[in-house]
């Protein structure tokens, strides 16, 4: 063998862009079906095509990549798909503004030009996206990508809406829903984002018709008392038992309403008295319908006030009413009093504008029989959340859904595939485009103009990118899907609607594990966000740190059930781990010049240790990978890589090198270089790119890092003496090392050391076997072994005792002994003074009292640590006496 040069530095950039084009060019992405092995899928979510990916974006991509990459080395036919989603509301917004910046809107352009500019912005983001996804190494399938708007998945939304109209699970009319003013469409309830917020809590006069002076009532929208129909009072309510059907006067209009019992109506609240206006309110809608009320919309598609309210008021913004109402209120005396209160206001989750409930007529979805089956699954089983904590979540949502408004007043998205017939007045819903009217013939038939939600086609994602309604190879083989790695904030948006979908379509739940993420906060615990200027773009710590650095942080914060705080700084715990991998291996490949490997080679003490380390982390890590525990996961491979392999065993190998004749080093180069390539399997799945690069440079490579196998556990490969031979050996070495720092002991200094190891024979004969070893890592020149647990100590000697072992070191040998003792009384003085400090703290009861449990524990631990240092300083002063 020849030795190898990898570059002195560790330069991401020199070689992730290059071995992402390999794996794309070579096909390594796709599916390798093998007999026997199911095969392991996963959906992407798809991202918005509104913008750029965010940090979010990039966790999700990250871990969904190391689970796969996980199960492609174990053999699966692995298959992740990618995609993007039109996002209605979002993506119009974005075009919308575009073209109030040119001084137009989209009614200036008509429909078919508006949505050919909303097909350019999408092209647009959609490469710029894909750009993003492939520089964070993310291994999906391109050649299966898929887009909520195209042909295929347009298909199945049409087919998926017939359907649900043919079994009477899809209906239109005149409800309450959620309207924002500013998009100019309906939202569904889990569109509404409420947010505390100060307002204004107003009480009003209505007077009685029958003259009996008036009913206070409290509103904090004036405006709307213009569409009330009624007001009512608790059944119950002994202050108001003879009102029941009795009249007041609306203010400012000329109108009588009547006084009706219902018990929405709070007796312990205010007067007790509520104001009924069903067009504007939720719980007064169902109050109309109890009631058989009628129901008077006030508002424009646009949020201003239409001509059902005096002609004063119409074109009024619901501001501008407001205003115009509690003026008009105070100057007529029905006004009483205001007050300041803060309260829960629904928002458009995209615009932020506030949500008006509307009256009108719209497409729902009876969510109920969906729910039922979807709850049935989970309670089976067949659906499991990680962590568990979400499924009450999931389980709520459920057992409380309400129908589901799919409408939307929009241009971009799936148009509705339903016609109405201005001859006969029947409604067509129809797989393909009518040309008349299959009821009468007309040919006088006009499309639905609206379009349907966006969660519409994402429901659906699961089995329609694969295919369905065709009964493709595809979905045959890949469906249902595995897992789902997404957001808590979708868990209703999208998680069981996706279920409910699969079950209703497919007779199967879409996939098996749902793993919820965490949010990403900044170390002062906020939430990432454009407003407060703390999010991270993914893209530029890739471009800084590399790929892998990045993908390797995020799963060795990502706690399960956790959200991960994290600033730049934080990228460098993989960026040093990955310079780590690097130096290492370029120091191993370095040293192979003029070896020769060996076949099926002998192994020392050291190599057993390390084979039967690599065995249990192999252990570990695969069950950590199966559970979702990623930071489980990347914590034992950075504790094995780092400690075991770097610390120890390649340490341990420079015994070979330096002293070894030609055979052996021959041997250890072997050994050592396989098990850098088993180290290097281990890592992949966590830092992809760096791990290919140096195993293609490695002589025994076997082809592409990507398809190899993932090193997997053996018992027969545990060698748990070993292990507790090389625990003896490595606190021993630790506990010289520690006192040599202790005492500046220079490091090429070498030093004199006797260790009775009598009283544990089989660590005895096992330290006389590897004394040179234990010379090497403890920079010893002399090293005595005694067979025995008795005798004193040696003259000028500090003792060391371990488990099973105790060693005296001549530290007068190597250091001058007074002034030894004069640094050692200076750092127990200067701990004496910090404990005095840390000691009235912990006797102050305000403290203990006031301080968070950790904080008091964390002083406790120190506390603990200085009384310590303290004894063994004084032993070490009295070793020296």
């Amino acid at each position: 063998m020849k030795a190898i040069e990898l570059e002195k530095a560790y330069d991401p950039k020199d070689f992730e862009d290059r071995i992402y084009a390999r794996w794309k060019e070579q096909g390594n992405f796709k599916p390798r079906a093998e007999k026997g092995t199911p095969p392991d899928v996963i959906v992407i979510p798809p991202p918005n095509v509104t913008g750029v990916l965010h940090l979010g974006h990039g966790l999700n991509i990250s871990l969904q990549d190391i689970i796969i990459r996980f199960h492609r080395m174990r053999g699966e036919a692995v298959l992740w798909v990618p995609g993007t989603d039109h996002a209605g509301i979002a993506t119009q917004n974005v075009v919308e503004k575009r073209l109030n910046a040119r001084g137009i809107n989209r009614h200036d352009l008509g429909r078919e030009r508006f949505i050919a500019e909303t097909w350019k912005v999408k092209e647009e983001h959609h490469r710029i996206i894909s750009q993003q996804i492939t520089r964070m190494g993310a291994s999906v399938d391109w050649s299966r990508e898929r887009f909520t708007l195209d042909e295929g998945l347009s298909r199945a939304v049409r087919e998926v809406f017939v359907r649900l109209y043919e079994r009477d699970l899809l209906y239109k009319g005149n409800y309450l829903v959620n309207w924002c003013t500013s998009c100019g469409t309906a939202l569904s309830d889990d569109e509404v984002e409420h947010e505390e917020v100060q307002g204004k809590l107003y009480h009003i006069r209505y007077p009685r018709v029958d003259g009996k002076g008036f009913l206070e009532l409290a509103t904090t929208r004036p405006e709307t008392l213009l569409g009330d129909t009624a007001v009512a009072v608790h059944p119950e309510d002994p202050r108001y038992h003879d009102l029941a059907g009795k009249e007041v006067f609306l203010p400012l209009t000329d109108r009588r309403i009547p006084v009706v019992t219902d018990t929405y109506a709070d007796k312990a609240f205010g007067t007790g008295v509520v104001k009924i206006t069903p067009a504007h309110d939720p719980n007064d809608w169902e109050v109309a319908k109890r009631h058989d009320l009628p129901v008077i919309n006030i508002l424009t598609s646009g949020g201003k006030l239409n001509n059902e309210v005096p002609e004063k008021y119409q074109g009024m913004t619901v501001k501008a009413s407001r205003e115009a109402v509690l003026t008009d209120l105070k100057e007529q005396g029905f006004f009483i009093k205001e007050e300041n209160i803060t309260h829960a206001v629904g928002h458009c989750y995209r615009c932020h504008t506030v949500i008006e409930p509307y009256f009108s007529e719209q497409w729902f979805v009876r969510m109920k029989p969906l729910a039922e089956k979807a709850l049935a699954a989970w309670r089976a089983g067949e659906v499991i959340f990680y962590p568990r904590k979400w499924e009450n979540t999931y389980r709520h949502w459920l057992e409380n859904i309400r129908d589901w408004c799919v409408s939307r007043q929009l241009w971009w998205g799936h148009r509705i595939p339903a016609w109405y017939c201005a001859s006969c007045g029947k409604t067509i819903v129809a797989r393909e485009d009518p040309s008349a009217c299959p009821h009468c013939g007309s040919t006088n038939i006009e499309q639905d103009q609206d379009v349907l939600d966006t969660w519409f086609s994402s429901w659906l994602w699961p089995f329609s990118t694969l295919g369905w309604p065709e009964q493709t190879a595809d979905l045959a083989a890949y469906y249902p899907t595995t897992a789902l790695v997404t957001g808590y904030d979708i868990i209703f948006f999208w998680v069981a609607r996706m279920i409910m979908a699969g079950l209703e379509f497919t007779g199967k739940v879409p996939f098996r594990d749902i793993y919820i993420t965490g949010l990403l906060r900044d170390k002062q615990g906020r939430k990432m966000s454009k407003s407060l200027g703390n999010g991270l773009d993914p893209l530029e710590l890739v471009d800084e740190f590399g790929a892998d650095a990045l993908k390797f942080t995020l799963a060795f914060l990502c706690a399960q059930g956790q959200d991960l705080p994290m600033d730049k700084e934080s990228v460098k715990i993989g960026s040093k781990f990955a310079n780590k991998i690097w130096n290492a291996s370029r120091y191993i490949l370095m040293h192979l010049d003029n070896r020769n490997p060996v076949a099926d080679p002998a192994l020392n003490s050291a190599d057993k240790w390390i084979y039967s380390r690599l065995n249990s982390a192999a252990k570990a890590i695969t069950e950590a990978f199966l559970s979702y525990r990623y930071n489980d996961a990347a914590s034992r491979a950075y504790e094995y890589f780092w400690n075991d392999f770097c610390d120890w065993y390649v340490e341990a190998t420079k015994l070979s090198v330096k002293a070894g004749d030609d055979a052996e080093k021959d041997r250890a180069a072997t050994v050592v270089l396989d098990v850098l390539a088993e180290s290097l399997k281990l890592l992949h799945p966590l830092l992809p790119f760096i791990t290919e690069e140096i195993y293609g440079k490695l002589p025994n490579a076997q082809g592409l890092l990507i398809n190899a196998s993932y090193p997997e556990y053996h018992e027969k490969q545990e060698h748990p003496e070993t292990e507790r031979n090389f625990a003896f050996l490595q606190e021993l070495v630790r506990q010289i090392r520690t006192l040599r720092s202790e005492c500046t002991i220079n490091p090429d200094t070498r030093i004199h050391v006797l260790v009775r190891a009598g009283f544990a024979g089989a660590w005895y004969s096992f330290l006389k076997e590897n004394a040179e070893l234990v010379k090497l890592l403890a920079a010893i020149g002399e090293l005595d072994i005694e067979a025995s647990d008795q005798g004193t100590r040696p003259q000028g000697s500090i003792g060391l005792v371990g488990s099973g072992f105790e060693a005296f070191v001549y530290i007068a040998e190597a250091a001058d002994p007074a002034a030894l003792q004069q640094k050692f009384n200076k750092e127990i003085a200067k701990d004496r003074k910090f404990i005095a400090g840390l000691e009235a703290k912990l006797g102050n009861e305000q403290f203990l009292k006031n301080a968070p449990p950790e904080l008091v524990n964390g002083e406790k631990s120190k506390l603990e640590g200085a009384l310590q240092r303290i004894g063994k300083l004084e032993s070490y002063i009295r070793d020296m006496l």
